[in-house]
């Protein structure tokens, strides 16, 4: 259920604004009853909603894997003029929205859809949903280091969930990490290597679930199969 002006703003009636006075405005039926109220929820699947006598359709759902790039804010709009994710989706017919968030600073993979319930599943910490990163650190973590990493690390906002970490490669003065965490904390991976004394140089989410970036560069993007969607759903 979702609130009615936010089901006919995503429509494409009328800006959420716009939609909020036509409701006070006594020109917005549902199931043939006039609504006057800003509050009234919906269902935007089985309900009949009306504007001033025309019948809104639902908006048919779409889900993107996105490769953002670094520099870019995981946002619908910035106030200084920043690129946000939405900018490369501009000639897509729905009104899409990121789920969950990726750094400034952070690249990689990034979900895009207008499907509220899946957006709020895939966000909710109880479903454990993996998310893998590969983070180039300075220096050389220790196995000491790492295992601190693996079994918890205490942040400002409280001690981070079990980790999966492995080295995946080592040079002079950085290292290479892949580490898979299903917390979605702000800053997350960049604060727990910080915590262990290798903080991050070079951030990008590899892997979400079952989904990669494979055959992606940043800023390209491409569309869910029909089984892809299904298994997201199902892991919810």
């Amino acid at each position: 259920m979702e609130r009615l002006q936010k089901v006919m703003a995503r429509a494409g009636v009328a800006s959420r604004r716009k939609s909020e006075e036509w409701i006070l405005s006594g020109k917005v039926r549902v199931n043939g009853k006039t609504v006057t109220q800003l509050g009234t929820r919906v269902d935007p699947e089985r309900d009949r909603i009306e504007v001033e006598g025309r019948l809104i359709r639902p908006e048919q759902k779409r889900y993107f894997l996105f490769y953002k790039p670094k520099g870019v804010i995981t946002s619908l709009s910035d106030p200084d003029g920043r690129p946000v994710v939405t900018d490369w989706f501009r000639e897509v017919e729905e009104r899409v929205y990121p789920v969950g968030r990726l750094d400034y600073d952070t690249e990689g993979l990034l979900l895009l859809t207008n499907d509220g319930e899946l957006t709020h599943g895939l966000a909710h910490p109880r479903h454990e949903v993996d998310k893998v990163y590969q983070a180039t650190v300075k220096g050389i973590p220790a196995k000491k280091s790492l295992r601190r990493l693996e079994t918890g690390v205490k942040l400002t906002d409280g001690w981070t969930a079990p980790a999966k970490v492995r080295m995946l490669r080592s040079g002079k003065e950085q290292a290479c990490l892949e580490l898979t965490i299903h917390e979605g904390r702000n800053r997350q991976v960049r604060r727990m290597c910080e915590a262990v004394g290798h903080p991050v140089v070079h951030l990008v989410r590899v892997q979400l679930a079952f989904l990669t970036l494979s055959g992606l560069q940043p800023g390209e993007y491409r569309e869910l199969s029909k089984e892809e969607i299904r298994r997201l759903k199902e892991l919810l």
